[in-house]
């Protein structure tokens, strides 16, 4: 089975590590070149007892109720790559290979993505998302394409995390292990990671890794990355002890921060940031004060989305959840409706435009820094200004955070994405 040199990374820091009392979580989405990444917004909604929801592949049954989200998503696929939902939970997915993939993975189930997805819509904490999941990895699997060539396929690893608490949930075929992380700082690549040490895993776990024959007693202690994980390539191995390098320096003084996890998203050296490759990224703040996340409770959620390639010339644009929202259409993808290639069996028989407006104005840039150098260096350096100040102006915000400032931010994203774009042009 083909693999992809995908390099996803996806981090959490907690207390004490983390700077004002905040969890931070960040994820690069590394995926195949050209790929268009869009942000998109849908809010809360209620259904009918009965209703089928259908996925990127398949349908599965509708919960009565879903929370609103913001999510980073491949434009052709139902399911996301990372995001946030209104009660302060966020997720990033990694893919990973084991000793379980093989042609079952061919069949169409839901992808990692649509997983995702399914648990950030709902979940109202990270413990809530996790058993959404692994309740619908248990019933229906994972499986089917997971690019839009048809030609790339594996399982998932994922960070849930909320303003308490982080788990590593990680996979192989339907059966999983998960790691509640409390403090301090933990991050993933495309491995599995959790060895002897898990809190939760699926049922019978042991006894069905040793009718598979991957397990005897005699081996010694139950590791579930020994027992699944095919051999790791060295550079995603290299990955992640970087990634884990690059966490300890920026938390060993408890000053972690949002921008130093942007900036470890931007790192070329350490493979975390693979520039074109890096489809779509995100941050998110959350306040770890021990209750919900809700505006209600207090200081909000702050999330930071890139939505275009390689975070080190494009720009983290931030939302918060509030009760009139809009994040405007400059990241939202063409919808081709039933006539799209990813929806219409034989999967993937042509091609159609997924370009949204800021990718759009964003390739100009590109192509820029080969015509002339010295230009696209002025435009990034302004627009990472732009971001700086804009950080700097959220944190006063989210300080004195009350009912009068939803109107401060209501339409904060769309803004700063057209005011990102206006570079570009």
């Amino acid at each position: 089975m083909d693999k992809f040199p995908l390099s996803c990374d996806t981090f959490v820091a907690l207390l004490p590590a983390t700077a004002s009392g905040y969890v931070i979580f960040g994820k690069n989405s590394d995926r195949p070149d050209n790929e268009v990444q869009e942000v998109i917004y849908r809010p809360a909604a209620s259904f009918q007892p009965g209703e089928k929801l259908q996925c990127t592949y398949i349908e599965v049954d509708q919960a009565l109720s879903t929370n609103a989200v913001i999510l980073s998503k491949p434009a052709w696929m139902w399911g996301a790559e990372m995001g946030a939902n209104e009660k302060g939970v966020v997720i990033g997915n990694e893919a990973v290979w084991t000793k379980l993939n093989g042609a079952e993975d061919y069949t169409e189930c839901l992808l990692g993505m649509d997983l995702l997805r399914l648990g950030l819509e709902r979940g109202s904490s990270a413990r809530e998302s996790l058993e959404v999941i692994t309740a619908l990895l248990e019933t229906h699997g994972q499986g089917g394409a997971c690019a839009e060539g048809g030609d790339m396929y594996y399982h998932n690893s994922f960070i849930i995390a909320d303003c308490t608490e982080a788990w590593v949930l990680e996979t192989a075929g339907k059966l999983w292990v998960a790691e509640r992380v409390t403090e301090g700082v933990r991050n993933i690549s495309n491995q599995l990671t959790i060895t002897t040490k898990y809190d939760l895993s699926s049922p019978n776990l042991v006894e069905k890794a040793t009718d598979l024959k991957l397990y005897k007693p005699e081996d010694g202690e139950f590791n579930f990355a020994k027992v699944f994980d095919q051999d790791s390539m060295s550079s995603v191995i290299s990955r992640f002890c970087n990634g884990r390098k690059l966490m300890k320096k920026y938390a060993e003084n408890g000053t972690f921060s949002v921008t130093d996890m942007m900036n470890i998203l931007r790192d070329t050296d350490s493979g975390i940031n693979r520039q074109s490759g890096t489809c779509g990224s995100q941050v998110s703040m959350l306040p770890s004060n021990g209750t919900s996340a809700s505006i209600a409770m207090g200081m909000p959620c702050c999330h930071w989305f890139t939505g275009i390639p390689d975070p080190a010339v494009s720009m983290f644009k931030p939302f918060i959840f509030t009760p009139n929202v809009s994040i405007g259409h400059l990241t939202t993808s063409p919808d081709h409706g039933a006539d799209d290639p990813a929806r219409k069996q034989p999967r993937f028989g042509g091609k159609v435009e997924r370009r949204h407006p800021l990718y759009i104005a964003h390739e100009k840039l590109l192509t820029l820094q080969v015509q002339n150098e010295a230009k696209a260096s002025a435009i990034i350096k302004n627009v990472r200004d732009l971001e700086l100040n804009c950080v700097a102006d959220m944190d006063e915000v989210l300080k004195c955070f009350d009912e009068s400032s939803y109107s401060k931010v209501n339409e904060l994203f769309a803004h700063m994405s057209n005011m990102e774009s206006n570079f570009y042009k």
